[in-house]
């Protein structure tokens, strides 16, 4: 053990989880306390209890928001996946999760978001396209001898998967591309490894794939 770290343990006291996660709740809700953010809605939920869930996003951030039953009158148009908005609430921390949320109290309805107008334009132009006609969809078969999978190498997605289908099929033969699943290039990245595992086996086999078997 090094001088710094004795010194480090002497002068540093330990906290716990309850206390760290109380601190920073306290540093949070009285920095910003109530305040207005503009988004698009996500992920809406209306439970029984009469509370209301969903995420707040916009192109690079997400934040969780909830409505508490008979904080605010009902809105003329009920809040719903894709709907821009502005809200006016307070930071707040939810110790058990230790997550961070807005607690709503206002929220004026702007319109259809940016990315969900983005999306169904794009959804239209597929449409168009007919790639989502019924006639284009091929049977998938019942017991198949080999799938392949486009991830990243070393997610913690992919190990699930491997002990699902080791533990259920195992006779499968799996394919497994190797992508970067975030960031720059990623989209174009994954669209070229899903061509290439379409590819007849000949074809394919010459691309570097890594193979697992049960």
């Amino acid at each position: 053990m090094t001088i710094a770290t004795d010194l480090f343990q002497q002068t540093s006291k330990v906290l716990t989880v309850s206390e760290l996660t109380r601190s920073i709740r306290g540093i949070l809700e009285t920095k910003f306390g109530a305040v207005w953010v503009q988004g698009e809605v996500s992920n809406y939920k209306l439970h029984p209890s009469g509370h209301q869930y969903f995420t707040l996003k916009d192109a690079r951030a997400q934040i969780a928001c909830v409505v508490f039953r008979n904080t605010m009158a009902p809105l003329r148009q009920p809040l719903a996946d894709g709907a821009h908005v502005q809200i006016y609430g307070n930071v707040s921390v939810f110790e058990a999760r230790g997550q961070y949320q807005l607690s709503v109290q206002i929220i004026q309805p702007r319109g259809l978001g940016v990315l969900q107008a983005k999306f169904d334009a794009l959804k239209r132009k597929l449409d168009a396209e007919r790639l989502f006609d019924p006639a284009r969809k091929r049977p998938l078969p019942k017991f198949p001898k080999r799938i392949g999978i486009v991830t990243s190498p070393s997610g913690a997605a992919i190990r699930d998967i491997l002990n699902v289908l080791r533990r259920r099929a195992p006779w499968l033969q799996i394919l497994i591309s190797p992508v970067r699943v975030q960031g720059t290039g990623a989209a174009q990245g994954i669209a070229v490894a899903i061509r290439e595992l379409a590819k007849p086996n000949e074809t394919r086999d010459r691309f570097h794939h890594r193979r697992f078997r049960g």
